[in-house]
C-alpha cells in the first residue's frame, strides 16, 4: 500500500520524478502528475482506467500562472477566477501548446482550476509546472474524501498519498465554459453552486451529460457509481415494491425508515444543511459498498445551491 504522509518535499520529489501522487484538496482527493508530461498524464489514465476520451483538469498555484497556460481569459472568466479562486471552480478556456493534447482528449480547451488546501498549494506554488489531477479512484467509481479512501483504491498503484485529512467541501468542483459570446456555460454542477456565479456573472447556460466524447471533464452520464445498484427517486414509493427490505440501504436526506434496518441507512444532513449532506455524500454510497444489501434507494435532496450538484451525482450514480 502506499505511504500516507504530511511530507510535502516528498510529494515534489515523486512529481518530478514522473511518478504520480495522490493530493489533497478542499473537494475530493486527485491523482496528480505533471501536466506537461505525457508520459505521467498517460499514467493517470492508466492507472485510473480512464477512456481517453476524457479530458482531465489541470491545477496550478495562481492566476497568473494560468495565464501561461492559456490563450486568452475572456472578462467574465477573469471575474470569477478573481472571485472564486482558490477554490471549487474550473474554468474552460483555450489552450496553449504547452499542455499536451493527451490531457485534453485532443481539444483545444484545457479546464484548469486553482485549489483551497493549503498543502496542495504550497506543492503547486514549489513546482515550476501545473498538475493533471482527476479524483483519485477507478474511473466511473466514488470519488475518494479522504486518504484513507484513495488507499483502499489505488494504494498498491502508487507510492505517496498527501494527506490533507477529510475534503473540506466533498464534491468536484463546478466546471464553467464560455460560448462564442463570451456567456458563461456550466458544464457540470459542483462545489460552487449556480446562483454564486449568477450573482457574479449573470443568467448562465446548463449543458446536459454526455454518454461520450465529452466537452469537459465530468461530463459522462453514468459515473460516481457504488457497485450496489441504486435507485433515484421517492423512497417510500420505491420501498413499496420492495419483499425483503432487510437487503435494502436507504440514503436519505435527514429521515430515517422504519420499515428498514437502522444500520442499513445513512443521513445525509439530520440539520438540513446543503454543505453537510454535500460533505457525506460520497462517504454515504462508499459506505452502502460494504453493506450485505442488493439495491440502495436514496432520495434527491432540495434542488437549489449545491443541492443541484448533490442531485447530479446521485443521478449518475442511478444511471444504468
Amino acid at each position: 500500500m502506499a505511504v500516507i504522509g504530511t511530507d510535502i518535499g516528498r510529494a515534489e520529489e515523486e512529481l518530478k520524478s514522473g511518478r504520480l501522487i495522490a493530493i489533497p484538496t478542499e473537494t475530493v482527493y486527485g491523482l496528480a502528475g505533471n501536466a506537461f508530461d505525457p508520459g505521467a498524464i498517460a499514467k493517470v489514465f492508466e492507472v485510473k482506467a480512464r477512456p481517453f476520451f476524457d479530458p482531465l483538469i489541470v491545477h496550478t498555484a495562481s492566476l497568473e500562472r494560468v495565464k501561461t497556460l492559456v490563450d486568452d481569459i475572456p472578462g467574465l472568466a477573469e471575474t470569477l477566477a478573481e472571485k472564486f479562486w482558490p477554490g471549487p471552480i474550473t474554468l474552460l478556456l483555450k489552450k496553449r501548446s504547452v499542455i499536451p493534447d493527451l490531457a485534453t482528449s485532443g481539444m483545444d480547451t484545457v479546464a484548469v482550476r486553482i485549489p483551497r488546501q493549503p498543502l496542495t498549494l504550497e506543492l503547486l506554488e514549489r513546482l515550476d509546472f501545473p498538475l493533471v489531477a482527476p479524483s483519485a479512484n477507478p474511473f466511473g467509481y466514488i470519488s475518494p474524501t479522504t486518504a484513507a479512501h484513495v488507499n483502499d483504491q489505488l494504494g498498491d498503484k502508487i507510492d505517496y498519498i498527501l494527506d490533507g485529512g477529510a475534503c473540506e467541501v466533498g464534491l468536484e468542483s463546478t466546471i464553467v465554459g464560455f460560448d462564442q459570446d463570451q456567456r458563461p456555460i456550466i458544464y457540470r454542477f459542483g462545489g460552487t453552486s449556480q446562483e454564486q456565479i449568477e450573482q457574479m456573472a449573470g443568467k448562465v447556460k446548463v449543458m446536459p451529460h454526455s454518454s461520450s466524447n465529452p466537452k469537459a471533464p465530468g461530463m459522462l452520464k453514468s459515473h460516481y457509481a457504488p457497485r450496489i445498484p441504486l435507485t433515484l427517486g421517492d423512497i417510500e414509493t420505491s420501498l413499496q415494491e420492495v419483499r425483503n427490505r432487510d437487503k435494502v440501504g436507504i440514503i436519505s436526506f435527514r429521515s430515517y425508515f422504519d420499515t428498514v434496518p437502522r444500520e442499513n441507512q445513512v443521513r445525509l444532513a439530520p440539520d438540513g444543511q446543503l454543505d453537510t449532506a454535500a460533505k457525506q455524500l460520497f462517504s454515504a454510497l462508499r459506505d452502502m459498498d460494504t453493506k450485505d444489501i442488493d439495491m440502495i434507494l436514496a432520495e434527491p435532496v432540495p434542488a437549489h445551491g449545491l443541492g443541484l450538484a448533490i442531485n447530479d451525482r446521485l443521478r449518475r450514480a442511478a444511471a444504468k
